[in-house]
Order: structure tokens, then C-alpha cells, then sequence
């Protein structure tokens, strides 16, 4: 038999919750295989689930093929060392559903809008006792015929008391006596994680009252606004969570909560596909943090005042873009235009102006990265950053790239410019 140069084959073993023994063959063939079918060494190893342990690694030299046996190898045992999931227990998650439901259900509303074009049907759910409703501003924009109905089949008009198309949100109040109102608790969406169950209550297509699940598929996604006057190419001001619960028309405005009972988004818009827009399982629902902020300022000036900067920027930096710009980090915010006489120009910091290899990329521009120490990977973050803790007057400290030296500078924010609204 010809032999054949020995080959060292080397392989990683991944195993979840299995612990493979050693298994060896010295000189001595397994049942089934002749000493001329195999001259190999092999060596298997595996540490599983215990701290410190190396991962498996597989040895072997082999130098003739082995024939297909019936008869499996001896010496390789498969061992769960006791470790299995615990068992699910469906019917008490079942009746912590069913407990979500009756809790939160009271404090989510329907709302039919009625307009010359027909009427709009939405969800919202009850903010505080005193009768403000929370929504989406694409459900009421600023028509005047509200009509709000409760759990119990009341119904009653409501008339709009804030709106911001920026962000979509928008503050119903209902004059109704605060025994009969049921607030819907409100959590904390920046200690929300993927993977989390989330349901969402709402009116999809007019069907009032029901419940979707799912989970929380992803956090921090950025949507356009409704409004122009923060476009920057794809860039908004809306700060969403991403889920797989089912979220359809006649949704949009109602809440997103955890397993707690606790609001932690509102309900906006999904993702389609196709001529047909197609729902295809990726729905957004605005922040909660977010709303907290906004529906505040709605409730008691009528109005959200922008906090405002005064720059442009791309939405991120690939890498060929840093390479033409001369930039040591391709995160951040790169500033592509400085407001004349706005908070930045005021406080020094500038644009790009020279020209490069790239099509509309022009280098010597700032890079923000963070703000306030808080590092900011892209514009949508710094934005958010803005919007959810500072105010016009206040003053943020930015810390800056500007060629190879570092540079920190303090601005004192505006108040954005008033601009027309545009839809989308």
C-alpha cells in the first residue's frame, strides 16, 4: 500500500451543554476497521461550560481513508453533566399574559378622527389623571372632530392640546372624571434589551382591544421625521425600538409595553415590502424616554422648543470617506456645514473646504465625538443626545478632532429656527 505524507489537520469544537471525553486510538484499530484501513492518531478533548476552560481541539494525523462501517468507533461518550433548561412552565406565561392584558388594556383608547376626506382610525392610550391622551401626530394631525373610546365602549370627544411632527407624537385631553381614567405606568426605554418580550394593545384595522406579541428586536433605530426640518440626507430625530410584535394600521399611537405593564415605546410604523407594502415583521415604536420629554412640553406649553447646534453633517463616515478626509477614526460626527452666526460659528467650530478624491466630501472639517463626555458615534446620536436632556440656553461641552489635535469646545444652544412643515 502506498503510503501517504501525514497531514495535521487542526479544528475548533463548539458544543452547547455536551462535554465530549477523550477518545483515542493508538496502533490499535476500533471494532470494524482493520490495522491496514487506519494508521492515524487521534486525539478529541472538550471542556464545556466551565470557567477557565480551554475549548476542544481536535488532533489528527490521518494517512489512509477509513471504510464506512456500521459499527460506530469506540471510546466517545456524550455526557450533559446533569446541565438541562429548566422546563417552561406555558400556562403560568399564559396567565401572565392574560394578567398584561386586563391591567393595561383600561388605559389604551381607540380614536376616530373625522375629517372632509373620511375619518382616520388610530390608538392612544391615558398619560396621567388628567385626562391627556397620548398618540401619534399622523393619526390626529390637527384636525378638530376627536373621538375618543375607552375599554368599557364609553365614548367621548377630545380635543388636541399639543402637537410635534418632528418626532409624531401628539397630547389628546379628554374632560372626563379622573376615578374613570386608568394611566398606563411608564418605563424606562434606555434599560430596555433585544430579546425582551414586548406586546403591543391597540385597534388594527378597527378591531378594538386587541394584542400582539413579540419581542424586542432591536434598540436606538433611527426613523425619518415627519417634519423636513431636521432632515439630514436619512437622518430624524425619532428614536425608536424595534419589535416583531404585530403592528398594523389602526395601531399606530397605542402603546408598546414589557412584561411589567410598563409603556416603553408608542407604537409608529412598519417596515413593507412590495408593491403592496406588505407588513413583514419589523414594526417601530417611538422611545418612551423620548415621549416622556416631548409629551411633557406638549401638556404644558403646547409646543417642544428644538434645541439647536447649528451644523450639518453626514449621517456616518464609511472608511474610504475617512481615508480621503485625513481622519484618524471614521466615527463621530463629521461637520460638513457650520450655520453662519448659529451657536457653533459663535463658539468656532468649522466645516470642511477642501476638496478630496471623494464626490461632496471636502476635508478640514471638526469631527465631534463626544459631547458632554458622552461619546457619539454618528449625527442621529448626537441629536438624540440633544433633544432628550438639553434645552435652548444650556451648554454642552464637544470634544473635537480637528487634524491630529484634539480641541474642546463649549456652546451655548439655540433654539431651532422655525421652519414650515413639510410631509413626507
Amino acid at each position: 500500500m502506498k503510503r501517504i505524507a501525514p497531514l495535521k489537520i487542526k479544528a475548533i469544537v463548539l458544543a452547547f451543554g455536551i462535554t465530549l471525553a477523550a477518545c483515542s486510538t493508538s496502533g490499535k484499530a476500533p471494532s470494524g476497521i482493520t490495522n491496514s484501513d487506519l494508521v492515524a492518531e487521534v486525539e478529541v478533548t472538550a471542556a464545556v461550560n466551565q470557567p477557565g476552560a480551554p475549548l476542544a481541539t481536535v488532533t489528527a494525523e490521518p494517512t489512509s481513508k477509513l471504510k464506512e462501517t456500521a459499527t460506530p468507533p469506540p471510546n466517545i461518550t456524550l455526557a450533559t453533566n446533569n446541565i438541562l433548561p429548566e422546563p417552561v412552565d406555558l400556562r403560568s406565561f399564559q396567565d401572565d399574559l392574560e394578567r398584561l392584558y386586563e391591567e393595561a388594556s383600561p388605559g389604551v383608547v381607540s380614536i376616530r378622527v373625522l375629517s372632509l376626506d373620511g375619518q382616520t382610525l388610530g390608538s392612544g392610550f391615558v398619560y396621567d389623571k388628567s385626562g391627556h391622551i397620548v398618540t401619534n401626530y399622523h393619526v390626529v394631525r390637527t384636525e378638530s372632530d376627536v373621538e375618543v373610546t375607552f375599554s368599557t365602549g364609553d365614548k367621548t370627544s377630545a380635543r388636541i392640546i399639543g402637537v410635534d411632527p418632528d418626532s409624531d407624537l401628539a397630547v389628546l385631553k379628554v374632560d372626563i372624571p379622573f376615578q374613570e381614567l386608568v394611566p398606563l405606568p411608564l418605563g424606562d426605554s434606555d434599560e430596555v434589551k433585544v430579546g425582551q418580550f414586548a406586546a403591543a394593545i391597540g385597534n388594527p384595522f378597527g378591531l378594538e382591544g386587541a394584542m400582539t406579541f413579540g419581542i424586542v428586536s432591536g434598540t436606538g433605530r433611527i426613523l425619518r421625521s415627519l417634519s423636513s426640518a431636521y432632515r439630514r440626507s436619512s437622518t430624524s430625530v425619532v428614536e425608536t425600538i424595534q419589535t416583531d410584535a404585530a403592528i398594523n394600521p389602526g395601531n399606530s399611537g397605542g402603546p408598546l409595553l414589557n412584561m411589567d405593564g410598563e409603556v416603553i415605546g408608542v407604537n409608529e410604523s412598519i417596515a413593507t415590502s412590495g408593491a403592496d407594502r406588505h407588513y413583514i415583521g419589523v414594526s417601530f415604536a417611538i422611545s418612551i424616554n423620548f415621549v416622556k420629554r416631548i409629551a411633557s412640553a406638549l401638556i404644558q406649553e403646547g409646543e417642544f422648543i428644538y434645541p439647536y447646534l447649528g451644523i450639518s453633517s453626514v449621517d456616518e463616515l464609511s472608511i474610504f470617506e475617512q481615508e480621503a478626509l485625513g481622519l484618524s477614526r471614521s466615527s463621530g460626527v463629521y461637520i460638513t456645514d457650520v450655520m453662519p452666526d448659529g451657536p457653533a460659528d459663535q463658539a468656532g467650530l468649522q466645516a470642511g473646504t477642501q476638496e478630496t478624491d471623494v464626490h461632496g466630501v471636502r476635508a478640514g472639517g471638526d469631527l465631534i465625538y463626544a459631547i458632554d463626555g458622552h461619546p457619539v458615534k454618528d449625527f442621529n446620536e448626537l441629536i438624540n443626545y440633544l433633544i432628550k436632556n438639553m434645552s435652548p440656553g444650556d451648554e454642552v461641552e464637544l470634544t473635537v478632532l480637528r487634524g491630529d489635535q484634539v480641541i474642546k469646545f463649549v456652546v451655548t444652544l439655540g433654539r431651532r429656527p422655525i421652519e414650515k412643515f413639510e410631509e413626507r
